[in-house]
């Protein structure tokens, strides 16, 4: 039970260390978030990248929670599409796969640029079934698993709203209810791998492991999507100051 335990502990390190990389690049973009409107219409490196950036955190946008409106199965689409061709969620692909090279995890992919390609195409693979059949499942119960900032004041009462955000979906109607879609996502990715994955990373208690590890990170993340805006807007106000 010990090497779950760490298992678990360094896929949450390795993460949040990836996690503050893209905060501050979101930070960024979200400080430019107010212009970002009059920028889309243009094609320029700016708004493509804030594109990316809302679209990899599955945030909608900086819309407030009492702005929603159900989504059009055509931009649900659209949206998974985008997803899938994310070159963030590549990047984050091989960022994780070098983590794993330097840890020699599994030891039977070895090193060398065979081990880091099973282990690239095996994050990559559990990434593109995740995203998919969460993409099944909220078309048919019309689930959106965006990201909707809060819109309240107050530390603690956004803290709340962020940590459920992690769990929950809205439906048509704008009410949350526990997401189905994300988590059968969530495990689909965690088990089917087991699939192609060498004997040390085969069993049920692995895929558990990995399951576990994933919802936590988006609950966590949740709370750095609820806060970027007010960051942006700090990094925003401080440069037009200067």
């Amino acid at each position: 039970m010990i090497f779950p335990c760490f298992a678990a502990h360094e896929a949450i390190r390795r993460r949040i260390v990836w996690f503050g990389a893209l905060l501050m690049l979101s930070s960024a973009a979200a400080g430019q978030s107010q212009d970002a409107t009059s920028q889309r219409q243009q094609s320029n490196p700016v708004s493509t990248g804030i594109g990316y950036l809302f679209n990899y955190l599955n945030m909608a946008g900086t819309e407030k929670a009492t702005e929603f409106r159900p989504l059009q199965q055509k931009e649900r689409t659209q949206l998974y599409v985008e997803t899938m061709v994310n070159p963030l969620g590549y990047l984050k692909a091989g960022s994780s796969a070098g983590f794993d090279q330097w840890n020699n995890k599994p030891p039977e992919w070895q090193q060398g640029i065979s081990g880091y390609g099973k282990r690239y195409a095996n994050i990559a693979s559990q990434y593109s079934i995740q995203r998919t059949i969460t993409f099944g499942l909220s078309s048919a119960l019309h689930e959106d698993n965006r990201y909707f900032n809060s819109g309240q004041r107050g530390f603690w009462k956004r803290t709340r709203y962020a940590l459920t955000s992690g769990l929950m979906a809205r439906h048509d109607d704008g009410t949350r209810h526990l997401s189905i879609s994300q988590l059968g996502g969530v495990a689909a990715g965690a088990f089917i791998s087991r699939a192609w994955q060498p004997a040390s990373q085969r069993s049920a208690g692995d895929g558990a492991v990995s399951f576990g590890i994933s919802m936590l990170s988006n609950i966590g993340f949740s709370e750095v999507k609820e806060f970027i805006p007010d960051i942006g807007r700090a990094f925003g106000s401080r440069n037009k100051k200067r």
